[in-house]
């Protein structure tokens, strides 16, 4: 193998594990002091920059086609081979520096995360994780797979989506049941999935001195300035401030649309229009007008996403045999991010790519920082990115760069808010199932699982009518990928959604104050802790209800006048009881 000055993420690719076993044996024996660390340092992070983009690389590889062996046992060979070995290592490292003593301002919050790493490390733990990563292929592979029967073809489920957006009821109906049947075809297989999946984890969490999964992923996720009591007061706020204000929307929606109650296939129309919205043709329009879009925002952001579409950085349509949702991962040694989604064509699609460009953002500004530890911040961090690009670009959906025209986008900028509302609604739904699961004793049983789903799903949902859709119901837990996959990742949304609202409102008196705000805190990194990385960015960590009220009463205030604006223009939907 060649040596760590020289190495590229291609002959980290080609390489087999004793290979990159000996680099990280290389930097364990090699003699370290204080004028040696900063080389060392170095070193390391180079060496960690070329594995994680070997793996990324074969993850993105494998998303994009689960159903090709080779990729798929690429992909295998790093998550469940190669990085659970080299996390181990990673962490001895991590000893010999902070045994060392060493420090400089710069890297406090990374010392800090070492420290997290190795309290709570346990060598018996390594086949555990190296398992959990085998399964979480498993569900990658499983729902990859999936396919509905829609008018005499097998489509994705994503392409389903612009059918939840017919005038005709029966339509998204027909839609929504199609979109749903696979996942209860497989509801056993996930459940028992599921069930190999919690008894890992919470043995995980016993081997290092926890009682439950919970306590061991706060640790983990080196959550340093919040508690899970601080989730469950955001709970309790959602449901006091925002559950109020989303049952307000939604009785606007169902008097909009005549209708006795609402169905969930009802809530993806647009009530004041009798065309949904089709913001563009194909994924060349969706990224070529969401590269205008951003540079309207700033022109940096143009010039990046350009980057990213003459590179082939982007994957955004939908087919057979690739994972479901979207994601942004970043390749560290290039130094380039890459967007995974699902588009069909739906005003959806485009907060998606949005939303990801807010990391790619992120992933460019933070990597001019030295090493791999400085750049990506906690989950909460990089949310906040993308789910503040998501409400900074609002203002430019319509003319004279953007995707709609100036009345398509008032109606664009409803539903954004709208969702806002519905989405914290969604978050503390799982956020709250996923504390039940791991700590309530009987996370393990499938059938308690499934009614701890329907009980807190019916403390946040209000005002849907799902009589005779019990079942449906529960699969809505076994399509979240991230209750399987990425456990206990979910609050973030919640928290950065609050964060971004404080960005958006600080937007609508002074837009470039708020830009040049938010660039400060990218370019920052992970080099500062969570509530500083927030003050950069002109926000705040908020659980409360009281902090809550104001931001949610915000969006109530724009969207009435939204509402008001397309409810008169003659494109009202027929009544549909």
């Amino acid at each position: 193998m060649t040596r760590i000055d020289a190495l590229t993420p291609d002959l980290v690719q080609a390489a087999a594990w004793p290979d990159i076993e000996g680099l990280y044996l290389e930097l364990a024996r090699e003699p370290l002091s204080r004028e040696t660390v900063e080389a060392w340092l170095s070193r390391w992070s180079r060496l960690e920059e070329c594995l994680t983009e070997a793996a990324t690389a074969a993850m993105i590889a494998y998303t994009c086609d689960t159903g090709n062996p080779n990729k798929e046992a690429t992909h295998r060979r790093f998550s469940v081979e190669i990085m659970p070995k080299a996390d181990e290592l990673s962490v001895e490292l991590a000893r010999r520096l902070v045994d060392l003593g060493y420090t400089r301002p710069e890297l406090q919050t990374m010392l800090g995360r070492f420290r997290a790493a190795i309290a709570i490390f346990r060598e018996e733990n390594v086949p555990l994780i190296a398992q959990l990563e085998e399964l979480n292929t498993q569900y990658q592979g499983i729902t990859g797979s999936m396919t509905a029967l829609w008018d005499g073809q097998q489509l994705p489920l994503p392409q389903l989506s612009p059918f939840l957006e017919r005038h005709d009821r029966a339509v998204r109906e027909r839609a929504y049941r199609a979109m749903v049947a696979p996942y209860l075809e497989r509801r056993d297989d996930l459940a028992q999935l599921f069930d190999r999946m919690y008894d890992l984890r919470q043995r995980l969490a016993r081997n290092a001195g926890f009682n439950d999964f919970r306590g061991y992923a706060f640790a983990a996720k080196y959550r340093f300035d919040y508690t899970p009591a601080d989730c469950d007061q955001l709970h309790a706020a959602i449901e006091q401030v925002v559950v109020p204000a989303y049952r307000r929307m939604l009785e606007a929606r169902r008097a909009r649309l005549g209708l006795p109650a609402l169905r969930p296939w009802d809530l993806g129309v647009d009530p004041y229009r009798t065309d949904p919205l089709r913001p563009f043709r194909d994924t060349g329009q969706l990224a070529g007008t969401g590269a205008r879009v951003v540079h309207r925002v700033h022109p940096a952001f143009g010039a990046e996403f350009h980057t990213m579409i003459e590179e082939g950085l982007l994957d955004l349509d939908s087919r057979k045999g690739k994972a479901p949702g979207g994601y942004c991962d970043t390749l560290h040694f290039s130094g380039r991010p890459f967007i995974f989604m699902n588009a069909s064509g739906v005003m959806d699609d485009v907060k998606t790519l949005i939303h990801e460009a807010g990391h790619c953002f992120h992933a460019f500004a933070s990597h001019r920082q030295p090493l791999i530890w400085q750049r990506h911040p906690t989950s909460e961090a990089a949310e906040l990115a993308s789910m503040s690009m998501e409400l900074l670009a609002l203002e430019h959906l319509g003319p004279p760069d953007g995707y709609l025209s100036a009345q398509d986008a008032r109606h664009a900028r409803l539903e954004a808010l709208e969702d806002v509302l519905a989405s914290l609604i969604h978050i503390a739904s799982v956020d709250a199932f996923q504390s039940w699961i791991y700590t309530s004793g009987e996370g393990g049983d499938p059938a308690a699982r499934d009614a701890a789903w329907l009980r807190i799903r019916t403390r946040f949902e209000p005002d849907i009518d799902w009589s005779g859709l019990e079942q449906e119901r529960l699969a809505r837990w076994y399509r979240q990928l991230h209750i399987f996959l990425y456990p206990f990742y979910y609050i973030e949304y919640g928290i950065a959604q609050l964060g971004a609202l404080q960005l958006w409102r600080a937007s609508l008196t002074d837009p470039a104050k708020a830009v040049s705000a938010y660039r400060a805190f990218l370019s920052l990194g992970a080099t500062r802790a969570l509530p500083d990385l927030y003050a950069t960015a002109g926000a705040r960590l908020i659980f409360d209800a009281a902090a809550l009220e104001p931001l949610i009463a915000l969006v109530e205030e724009h969207i009435g006048p939204l509402r008001a604006s397309v409810s008169g223009n003659g494109s009202e939907v027929a009544k549909q009881a």
